[in-house]
């Protein structure tokens, strides 16, 4: 138990309402001093990898919760005391308690909580209430003879260790005994561990015991074995959890309609290779994705209602018009789908939007992107192209009225000037809300950008 001096640090909401969040690491141990605003822990919420400060100084006194487990907002995960302060302190074992495995790193599942018990000396049972009955008097007055002295209690009898059993040995609350690595791996997995013949020391499960489990009987003879398990199965949560939501919703609440349209941006290729020789763009990426955002910011500039969001209020509904741009670009990370935006895209200049591009997308990808780089969008571009896709149906960011798709640029068969010429082709898609933008409006938007990718000059002209 944590002693008094000890201060709770419980996980706090890291903005925009959320409810949960995965501890991912622990940056300190018990023992080691801290001080106030040093990083403890990183956590994953939905919507990103978050490095939470400490806000007190002083020794940890414990972690109260593991790496990988998923806790609410307000669940206390922390305790610190005060320098020098004395280290937690266990209550003794009471008669009843089982012997657990001596081995290092074997533990049980936590246990349900108990009632409370008072420490005892084995053999002498627990102790009776502090209240005592007065002696009573003889019915003369004089005090009654002494009573005998109660039997010595018998001498304890010797504990025995139970042999190592084929079956996992329980430990106080009746699970079967493995390390935490294992125990989580069998959760992620779906296999019940109370299933399995543990073949580790005093009859602990290991990895391996797990990993026969989940791939079933032994083959048959003659029929060669699969290499490692037949399925595998992954949690879902964190960003993958909160993109599975929001597409769900995007999907069918906003009724989609997708357009294409195909473009020769020959042209657009000869200018990024030009933009990398000043020297503004010197400490930068360009690629052709600076141009299309380009092109998209220029789109909507000259047709407002494309950034527009759908409002569900007490009076009816009604189109949210945004006179800024808050530019979203999908990013595929190791925690699945994200989409960091560009805040106030409209007012930057080419270079600075190059900047603002590539230093997103490396957070992002670094898992280091905040909640507020992830929220309040109000138009997104998902640049397909980088998988060798060449076009696809986008699915609309929720609380957004459009997204553009940038396919793959290829060599292909294109009639230029009245010839038949290899040009650098690719294809837009154009996914919109249709309840806000209709099929004009779409198609004004996705001939805009095409026009200006495939002749850049036409950005100065709009612009």
């Amino acid at each position: 138990m944590v002693t008094p001096v000890s201060q709770i640090f419980n996980l706090p909401d890291v903005g925009e309402g959320l409810t949960e969040a995965e501890i991912v690491k622990w940056h300190v141990k018990p023992g080691d001093t801290v001080e106030i605003n040093q990083t403890i822990v990183e956590i994953e919420t939905a919507k990103a990898i978050v490095e939470l400060p400490c806000p007190f100084e002083g020794v940890v006194t414990e972690l109260m919760v593991d790496e990988g487990a998923t806790v609410e907002v307000g669940v206390p995960i922390i305790a610190v005391g005060a320098e020098g302060a004395a280290a937690p302190v266990a209550a003794a074992p009471a008669v009843e308690s089982v012997p657990t495995a001596d081995e290092p790193g074997i533990v049980s599942a936590p246990a349900k909580e108990q009632p409370k018990r008072q420490p005892v000396l084995v053999g002498y049972g627990v102790k009776e209430g502090a209240t005592k009955r007065r002696p009573r008097k003889a019915a003369n007055g004089a005090a009654p003879p002494p009573a005998a002295p109660p039997p010595a209690p018998p001498p304890p009898a010797p504990v025995r260790r139970a042999a190592p059993a084929p079956r996992p040995q329980p430990v106080d609350n009746g699970l079967p005994l493995a390390k935490p690595p294992v125990r989580k791996m069998a959760k992620d997995l779906g296999i019940d561990l109370a299933t399995i013949v543990g073949s580790g020391p005093q009859g602990s499960i290991t990895r391996d015991d797990v990993l026969a489990a989940q791939s079933g009987p032994a083959p048959a003879q003659n029929v060669p074995a699969q290499a490692g398990p037949r399925e595998e199965r992954t949690p879902v949560k964190g960003v993958r959890k909160a993109t599975a939501a929001a597409v769900s919703g995007s999907a069918f609440t906003a009724p989609h309609v997708t357009e294409f349209l195909q473009v020769d941006v020959t042209r657009t290729m000869d200018t990024v290779k030009r933009l990398r020789e000043l020297p503004e763009f010197a400490d930068v990426k360009v690629s052709p994705l600076l141009l299309v955002a380009r092109a998209l910011l220029t789109a909507v500039a000259r047709n407002p209602q494309v950034n527009s969001t759908w409002v569900d209020g007490p009076s009816g509904a009604e189109i949210v018009v945004k006179r800024y741009v808050n530019l979203g670009i999908a990013a595929a990370t190791e925690r699945g789908l994200i989409v960091p935006k560009v805040k106030d895209a409209h007012d930057l200049d080419l270079p600075g939007l190059a900047r603002a591009l590539n230093q997103l997308t490396e957070t992002a990808r670094s898992g280091k992107a905040s909640p507020a780089d992830l929220t309040d969008g109000t138009i997104t571009i998902t640049n397909v192209g980088v998988f060798g896709v060449d076009a696809g149906t986008p699915i609309i960011t929720p609380g957004e009225a459009a997204i553009l798709a940038f396919g793959q640029i290829r060599d292909l068969p294109w009639v230029h000037e009245g010839e038949l010429a290899i040009r650098r082709v690719t294809t837009l898609s154009l996914s919109f809300d249709h309840r806000i933008v209709d099929g004009e409006l779409g198609s004004k938007v996705l001939r805009d950008v095409g026009a200006m990718l495939e002749d850049p000059i036409r950005m100065l002209a709009w612009s």
